[in-house]
């Protein structure tokens, strides 16, 4: 029987994530892949997969689906109800699905994003080495809808033993940063504000920023600057001065000065956070 996850309810939006595709920004192509990497990793060592397989990210949860054969499978991230047909089941540990049966992810209730990882990773076809969802390019495999199928590979790993158990929420998310290419176009004014004032998360926020309200950050140099090269954890100020953390869906350039870049290892966070959820920046040398 053809191993495959039939999608019955696909949530508010659930995509394809991996790694993602770096190394394509010459050709205009953002990184895309999971954005947080410890959950979707950790998701695939559940299940015995590679820890680079192809997993599913939903956003709030709301996901429902059928498997067409046997398969083990893992959620973690935001912590919401599983249920496989009409028992619970854990969150954050393997989880075995019987041929046929559904399983059905409720609500997030902390966080915002969780991952789903089969054994045997979804297979659909890579494009530029990666099966990853690019919500802005629309590289990749589409957004799920209903009726969808996506193909599950052979289980052939040894799941990890363990139960991951999400974060309990906290102050306000920290993140670390360096000084960006274009530090030099904001006052010292601007600097003290970043790295002392409590920024709040926009609604409209998604895979491609993080975006804040707070205080602006006043530019010293008003020029108009030609476009240039952006990279993953940006930290951009449009025209309204409020900043933008670029995410990995980010567009390859852009037209705002970049007063700081957040580290690598504070963009998982990001994932989790809903709109008014509190952020501070840590600006380091």
């Amino acid at each position: 029987m053809t191993r495959a996850l039939r999608v019955i309810a696909p949530g508010p939006l659930t995509t394809v994530q991996d790694g993602g595709r770096p190394g394509w920004a010459h050709l205009g192509v953002p990184p895309s892949g999971w954005l947080d990497p410890d959950a979707a990793t950790l998701a695939n060592r559940l299940v015995g997969n590679d820890e680079h397989a192809a997993v599913l990210e939903c956003l709030l949860g709301g996901v429902t689906l059928e498997a067409t054969a046997a398969v083990s499978l893992a959620v973690t991230g935001g912590h919401c109800p599983v249920r496989v047909g009409a028992r619970a089941a854990p969150h954050g540990a393997a989880v075995a699905v019987p041929a046929g049966a559904t399983v059905s992810l409720g609500r997030v209730t902390s966080g915002l994003r969780c991952w789903v990882a089969v054994a045997g990773g979804i297979v659909v076809d890579p494009v530029l080495g990666s099966r990853a969802t690019d919500t802005l390019s629309g590289l990749g495999p589409p957004v799920l809808r209903a009726g969808t199928s996506l193909p599950v590979g052979a289980a052939t790993g040894t799941p990890s033993v363990g139960h991951a158990v999400p974060p309990a929420a906290r102050g306000p998310a920290v993140l670390r940063c360096t000084p960006g290419p274009r530090a030099g176009w904001f006052t010292a004014e601007a600097a003290r504000t970043l790295a002392g004032a409590t920024y709040a998360v926009h609604p409209d926020s998604d895979r491609v920023g993080l975006r804040l309200t707070g205080p602006p950050l006043e530019r010293l140099v008003t020029d108009e600057l030609p476009s240039e090269g952006i990279v993953l954890g940006a930290v951009q100020v449009p025209a309204a001065g409020r900043p933008v953390v670029f995410l990995r869906d980010h567009p390859t350039t852009g037209g705002y000065p970049v007063i700081a870049v957040v580290h690598p290892d504070d963009l998982g966070q990001c994932a989790q956070l809903r709109p008014g959820d509190a952020v501070r920046f840590a600006p380091t040398a």
